[in-house]
């Protein structure tokens, strides 16, 4: 059995300034996306979007990240909660974010940014969905980092005790780094392969959605489901509920977007 490093949540002080490293791999994230984008747009992959809309677009979605990550946990996770205590709502340093919430914020502030530029809308998500599994990447190491979000007991050989879950030794999945390998490298690696090439309209975007939905389903049979929710209907938790519709979508906006190019073709 491993044993979790146990690493300082904090990277570096200056001064009574502490940075932590979750919100470092935030950093890291955002400086990914903004790189790969403007790589993008001088290759000619940028569906209209120029270097200076990549600058400008960051700031749209890191709004939406927070804001949709955070109203997100509270509707789908703990809404009971925070109808008794709606102050706490706007604690987001105490902890509580949620992925899909953060992936719908996400689509509402480009909708804005869009209307706002006179861009299309679901090209600029096509032209975005590459750029994003890396930072969920750095956003799974940084749970790791923290030792959060563990994953369920189990006998492998690398199995890892969190002592932050466990006062006793008990080895469970790290599940935190299969989501990074899976929903952040694997489906980068994917996406970024399948949009070097043009792609009819709402296709990367499915693609973004079908690969992320099946990979966190996955995932999250080794995840130790939310103390506060346990397993939901059918033996699948709250996250798995989630991603269904994510599949679900994923598949129609691939199978919409060929055959209206199919259509189209003369």
């Amino acid at each position: 059995m491993l044993v979790h490093p146990q690493f300082n949540p904090i990277a570096f002080s200056v001064g009574p300034v502490s940075v932590r490293w979750y919100g470092l791999m935030y950093v890291l994230g955002f400086i990914a996306f903004i790189t790969l984008g403007k790589l993008r747009v001088r290759r000619g992959l940028s569906n209209g979007i120029t270097a200076r809309d990549v600058d400008d677009m960051i700031l749209y979605g890191v709004l939406g990240v927070i804001l949709g990550g955070r109203l997100g946990y509270v509707l789908f996770y703990k809404l009971d909660y925070y109808m008794a205590h709606p102050a706490e709502i706007f604690q987001v340093w105490m902890g509580g974010m949620s992925f899909h919430g953060g992936f719908i914020g996400v689509m509402v502030a480009i909708a804005l940014f869009c209307w706002r530029r006179k861009l299309r809308w679901i090209s600029t998500m096509d032209f975005i969905a590459p750029m994003c599994p890396l930072g969920l990447m750095f956003g799974r190491i940084g749970n790791f980092i923290n030792g959060e979000l563990p994953g369920r007991p189990t006998d492998l050989p690398w199995g890892m005790w969190f002592p932050q879950a466990d006062r006793e030794p008990l080895a469970r999945h790290p599940s935190q780094l299969y989501e990074a390998s899976l929903e952040g490298l694997t489906l980068f690696i994917i996406l970024w392969w399948y949009s070097s090439k043009p792609r009819p309209p709402g296709a990367v975007s499915g693609a973004f959605l079908l690969g992320y939905g099946c990979f966190r389903f996955l995932v999250e049979f080794t995840r130790q489901p939310d103390d506060f929710l346990g397993l939901l209907a059918m033996g699948l938790s709250m996250g798995q509920w989630l991603s269904l519709p994510m599949i679900l979508a994923g598949i129609a906006m691939i199978a919409w977007a060929y055959r209206v190019n199919a259509a189209k073709a003369p």
